[in-house]
């Protein structure tokens, strides 16, 4: 899973082709008496050559006090003075960077004269006496010293970078220098460490091996002050993440720390380029076509945890108008009075017939509300265990993976030749394998929606705070509906009611503006405010796919820059977002931070919608009839929320 966001975490790929002179023109004198005193000795090379051959899960290696203390100081105090940052955000990281180094012989003289200590480290990094250093340890080849690919990143509290394997262009060796102060050890439960995940190797029946990252890391390496972590890239196999920061449990114990600021210097070594000594013609163009070969390589997405089930349906337009009385019993044991009544009804459908979304809140009834809702809270007050393996074997949940992709806990609903144990039992496996799947549910949805259900695929999810996310996909074929059951027992999301249970009732019943949020792609009504406030994560974003080649579609702001974001839903509780969604539009759920009161826990379905007659021109149909355009393919209206006062907790 290939986006320039993995690169704009780093340094900016695009910006790093600025061909200087300084760091040829280094003598070998020069470049090393800007690192520590005995560092290029035979043996130590040799005790670092070993290092790194011999480390899992993938070779890398550590050099602790890598350059000159007093250079390093000098180059943390500049930094600190001069340089800004800016934050960035999007599905896979949080951080605060600076622009491309390599653009520092590009300021004027004035401005240069301010980062004398950080031009000298760049340029002895870059320097062929530590290219060739980086090079024996490795074993990787010639390294540029002409194309250099280095940013400064700060991390404070909050800030991470999920998994990924840097396999992007010429890149060759990763790295990353640290500069967390240098009076005030980090402290390891702080956060922060780059971590590894070990690699599965699968071989299907054709003799291909398939590579994917397990869930759990298994290499830790914490910073410290100047110490330098570097390894080979390598398709398929150098994943890493960088571990959230952590926040400390007070503001007083956080300055305490020193703010816990993460400074570090990453970024790395390129294939030699024209006219650099070990260029080979194509090189580049071989690499990134043997690394795509080797990425899908036996398939690799077949063994890509959850598979899709979905669940066919015999006959999508079955379902008569109205509800019989057995049907309303049914249901009235798991949906709100509110939402079965016909003119509700009505009111959500033309709701969504005109913004091909809607938010329903205290969707359930309250009697399995409360029973739900304890059940889960018991549930996260029961410690789980730490590795996934223990997690499958010892719980009812599964873990997805692979996790350049995905991290979670779910559970699908039974299978037909499955008896669930009474101890498996729970609200949860009652709404995925009784009312979600039900002949009377789907009738509910069609009406809601005005869309004939072909099949539906519904799974229960926990994502543990600190530890799961989903990154940004879209999906191949045409519009389906997609449903989000918040069911997360914990407040602080961002998300909290701000009104009375009876305003609320009045606001949705008479203007329809309720508490659901969305941000309209082209009428620009409304704002999208949920990533600006939410700083513990967890919230389901659909974001509009990458039109500019130039930008990341991926990428969101704390700002009012936001017109890619088409809709989220923070982690909530008794609530019900429907969406329908085309393959344009791309969805991830944010990474929950440790900070989070508890777990982010919903029910999340996909139903396959019959296309109708309207789809292909609903915009030219002049009686508005027809089904909704789908999210992602054309303008959405602020989200109309509805709850139900009369039947809902008031929690």
């Amino acid at each position: 899973m290939k986006r320039k966001a993995e690169s704009q975490a780093n340094g900016q790929e695009a910006r790093s082709k600025k061909t200087k002179t300084a760091a040829a023109a280094l003598s070998a004198e020069a470049a090393r008496n800007r690192f520590r005193a005995g560092l290029f000795d035979k043996s130590v090379l040799g005790s670092y050559t070993d290092q790194y051959a011999t480390s899992a899960p993938y070779k890398h290696a550590v050099i602790h006090q890598l350059v000159d203390d007093r250079l390093l100081r000098s180059v943390r105090s500049e930094i600190r003075n001069n340089v800004q940052f800016t934050p960035k955000e999007t599905d896979i990281y949080k951080i605060h960077q600076s622009g491309d180094l390599a653009n520092l012989d590009g300021l004027d003289d004035e401005s240069l004269a301010k980062l004398p200590s950080l031009l000298a480290l760049r340029d002895a990094v870059y320097s062929e006496t530590f290219r060739d250093y980086v090079s024996a340890i490795t074993g990787c080849g010639p390294l540029s010293g002409r194309k250099t690919d280095m940013a400064i990143n700060v991390y404070t509290p909050g800030c991470y970078l999920l998994c990924h394997d840097d396999v992007i262009g010429s890149r060759r060796v990763s790295y990353i220098l640290y500069l967390t102060d240098p009076d005030k050890p980090w402290q390891p439960e702080w956060g922060g460490a780059l971590r590894l995940f070990p690699i599965q190797k699968q071989e299907n029946k054709d003799g291909e091996v398939a590579k994917t990252p397990l869930p759990d890391v298994v290499k830790v390496i914490p910073p410290a002050w100047n110490q330098l972590s570097f390894f080979a890239v390598q398709p398929g196999e150098s994943f890493h993440d960088v571990e959230e920061v952590y926040h400390a449990a007070t503001k007083a114990q956080q300055d305490k720390d020193g703010g816990r600021v993460r400074m570090a210097i990453s970024g790395w070594f390129h294939i030699p380029q024209v006219g650099e000594d070990g260029y080979v013609e194509g090189e580049e163009e071989k690499n990134a076509k043997n690394s795509s070969l080797m990425q899908l390589q036996g398939n690799p997405a077949q063994y890509d945890m959850p598979q899709a089930q979905p669940v066919r349906v015999d006959n999508p337009r079955g379902s008569q108008d109205e509800f019989e009385a057995a049907d309303l019993e049914f249901l009235l044991k798991y949906i709100a009075p509110t939402y079965l009544t016909p003119d509700t009804l009505e009111q959500i459908s033309d709701h969504f017939g005109e913004s091909s979304s809607i938010t329903l809140a205290n969707i359930l009834s309250r009697k399995f509300a409360h029973r739900l809702k304890d059940y889960v809270a018991a549930q996260e007050e029961q410690p789980l265990p730490q590795h996934s393996v223990a997690i499958e074997k010892k719980t009812v949940w599964k873990v997805a993976k692979p996790p350049h992709k995905h991290r979670y806990l779910y559970q699908h609903p039974s299978a037909p030749d499955q008896l669930r144990t009474s101890q498996e039992e729970s609200p949860i496996t009652e709404l995925l394998d009784i009312l979600l799947p039900s002949r009377q549910f789907r009738h509910w949805l069609q009406v809601a929606t005005n869309c004939p259900v072909e099949s539906s695929d519904v799974m229960a999810r926990r994502f543990r705070r600190g530890l799961d996310y989903t990154l940004a996909t879209g999906h191949d074929g045409k519009p389906r509906l997609e449903l989000n059951l918040g069911i997360t027992p914990t407040s602080g999301w961002g998300d909290e009611d701000e009104e009375s249970e009876a305003e609320t009732e009045k606001k949705s019943k008479t203007s329809g503006k309720g508490r659901g949020k969305g941000k309209g792609k082209g009428k620009g009504k409304g704002k999208a405010e949920g990533p600006a406030v939410n700083e513990v994560g967890g919230h389901e974003v659909y974001m509009a796919g990458d039109d500019d080649t130039n930008e990341d579609a991926a990428v969101y702001k704390s700002s009012d820059d936001d017109e890619n974001i088409l809709f989220f839903q923070a982690a909530a509780w008794n609530k019900l977002t429907i969406v329908l969604r085309d393959s344009g539009a791309l969805k991830f759920v944010k990474y929950v931070s440790r900070k989070a009161k508890g777990d982010r826990w919903d029910i999340s379905g996909v139903f396959e919608v019959e296309e109708q007659d309207g789809d292909s021109d609903a915009d030219d149909d002049e009686n508005g009839e027809g089904a909704a355009p789908a999210l992602g393919e054309s303008e959405e209206e602020e989200f109309n929320g509805f709850s139900d006062s009369e039947d809902s907790d008031s929690d």
